[in-house]
């Protein structure tokens, strides 16, 4: 793990999950715990409206907090209603928390390799839809991480469970001054959430 991360990381075991975010929280973790007692492969589909801002944050800090956890076999996924593009500050924002961005392609769709260690795969990000060819067709769960693909897609095929994950989009902050801060302000929400996450899971360890 990328030291920055790490210290990033260990800022967030003081971070307080209220009891509302637990309840949504929960049926995750669940999910997971599941799949570690049965020793099966996790697959965790992110979605969101566009796949540019908040799906890829949390893939991202799941697929980063399920390592930090020592948490096995987990592959996490991100997809959209619609295929757009990873919006540029998400990359930004995540390159000032410490992870290593390496942009693949100039095409008005990057490719983007997340890298939080030098020595795991990194993450592949890119927009695309949730049912593309390069997500789970099947055995995964599907998280919907704003409420406007929650209530557009009520059912997400091949999903074992669809489950909606909310977060508020930074993107009603773009083009002002707060832009930076509520970019920072939402990863680091979802940072600590995915934290609270994978902390609870038992006998995931190596």
């Amino acid at each position: 793990m990328y030291p920055k991360i790490q210290a990033l990381i260990e800022t967030l075991a003081n971070f307080v999950t209220v009891e509302e975010r637990k309840e949504v929280l929960n049926p995750l973790i669940d999910y997971i715990q599941d799949k570690v007692n049965a020793n099966q492969e996790i697959r965790l589909n992110f979605i969101c409206t566009h796949n540019s801002r908040r799906s890829h944050l949390t893939q991202i800090w799941a697929q980063t907090m399920a390592f930090h956890f020592q948490i096995q076999n987990i592959f996490c996924y991100s997809g959209g209603t619609q295929a757009t593009a990873m919006f540029p500050k998400i990359a930004e924002t995540l390159d000032k928390q410490g992870f290593q961005i390496l942009q693949l392609s100039q095409v008005s769709n990057p490719v983007y390799a997340v890298k939080f260690s030098d020595n795991q795969h990194p993450i592949i990000c890119f927009s695309k839809t949730f049912d593309d060819l390069f997500n789970p067709d099947s055995q995964f769960a599907a998280l919907m991480t704003c409420s406007s693909a929650d209530e557009g897609c009520p059912f997400i095929a091949g999903a074992e469970k669809r489950l909606p994950i909310r977060y508020d989009d930074p993107k009603a902050f773009d083009g002002t001054y707060l832009m930076d801060e509520k970019y920072l302000e939402r990863s680091m929400e979802i940072a600590s959430e995915m934290y609270f996450v994978f902390s609870k899971i038992k006998n995931g360890r190596l």
